[in-house]
């Protein structure tokens, strides 16, 4: 009798029988690794979006992504962009000379090019995205950030890795 003093005996819900073990934590999810930054390599910006973008292939989508299918991602991003900045700079280069004449109405033609080139290239991207990336693990996107070297902001094209849903892992 004394030697059950000590002893530590699980509650049930009913008399006799011994209730199911609780569920383990879910594991954490494995980290991901950080976005890859495709910044623009042009000789020309125009509100802070390049007129070309580097096809260099980066080291961090190596065994990812194969180099040709990421040239060929650039190469459709810098046609997009041959065709709509080179009207974007003049529309903004006569908008800055009729500037003080119209009060800054004669820039509203360039900030809708500039809206319009952008809305392309996202279309484009989700394209990509839908037919290739997506299955890779990859998503791409276009988004602002700072430059280095000020405080200015640029559009870069950011390369994120999806995380892989564990679909073995209990709900």
């Amino acid at each position: 009798m004394l030697s059950d003093f000590d002893a530590i005996y699980e509650e049930s819900a009913e008399p006799g029988r011994a209730s199911s073990p609780e569920p383990a934590p879910p594991a954490p999810l494995p980290l991901q690794p950080d976005p890859i930054v495709v910044r623009g390599a042009g000789n020309m910006t125009v509100f802070g979006l390049s007129n070309r973008f580097s096809a260099e292939f980066p080291p961090g989508l190596q065994s990812r992504v194969a180099p040709e299918e990421f040239q060929a991602t650039v190469m459709r991003v810098n046609s997009v962009l041959k065709k709509t900045l080179p009207v974007n700079v003049k529309w903004l280069f006569c908008g800055c000379v009729c500037c003080c004449c119209t009060l800054g109405c004669s820039l509203w033609p360039v900030i809708c090019l500039s809206k319009r080139t952008k809305h392309s290239l996202d279309k484009l991207l989700e394209w990509e995205n839908s037919h290739l990336y997506n299955k890779l693990g990859l998503r791409w996107r276009l988004t602002k950030q700072h430059c280095d070297s000020s405080s200015m902001m640029e559009y870069v094209l950011l390369i994120e890795f999806i995380p892989k849903l564990p679909i073995y892992r209990p709900d």
